[in-house]
């Protein structure tokens, strides 16, 4: 019998699929791809997963950690929607696999707050009313950081259009997201 057989004979004999957490961790994956032990720190906690070579970041964050903050858009990379900081740099993390982040240390939306205060950011946002359905708002609070905390970026408002240029809003709030990242960076003092 193969590991993939093997890894799923029991769910076949019951006619459904095992989880993840039911699965040995020797068991062969789809294209015969064993599970990878990978550590990180998301949102300052020590996290160690077994994960597949080809598991995409964003996955493992929504599906493994259950931290469902960071959306599933476009999945090509161009909405922003998956936006998150691996090392303190904002990355669509549905284009990263996240083998490739063992060690690293990932914030997410959920981890932007501190001691049950929302980040000068988050406030502003809804201080701002910088959101309408709020699919695409985690990805742009996250880019709003990351570029409050970039001092390559200037202060200008088309700067800053232009640095959040790689994260969409089908509902059309650029006004008051600009609005919100403007207000938090006086807060701030520019940093974010």
């Amino acid at each position: 019998m193969n590991g993939i057989a093997a890894a799923s004979s029991n769910a076949w004999a019951h006619g459904g699929t095992m989880s993840r957490e039911e699965m040995p961790a020797h068991a062969a994956q789809p294209g015969g791809d064993k599970l990878h032990t990978i550590r990180l720190t998301v949102n300052g906690q020590l996290q160690t997963l077994q994960v597949p070579s080809n598991a995409v970041l964003l996955d493992v964050v929504r599906e493994q950690l259950q931290l469902t903050g960071t959306k599933k858009g476009c999945d090509l990379g161009q909405c922003g929607a998956c936006t998150l900081h691996v090392n303190g740099v904002a990355i669509n993390s549905c284009l990263s696999l996240a083998v490739m982040h063992d060690g690293d240390s990932i914030t997410t939306v959920e981890g932007l707050q501190r001691n049950g205060m929302l980040h000068p950011v988050q406030q502003a946002f809804w201080e701002h009313d910088a959101f309408q359905c709020g699919y695409c708002t985690p990805g742009q609070m996250m880019s709003a950081v990351a570029l409050l905390n970039d001092q390559c970026i200037g202060t200008d408002d088309a700067s800053v259009r232009e640095a959040m240029s790689g994260n969409i809003c089908r509902c059309g709030a650029y006004k008051n997201i600009l609005a919100a990242i403007q207000d938090a960076r006086t807060k701030t003092g520019g940093a974010g």
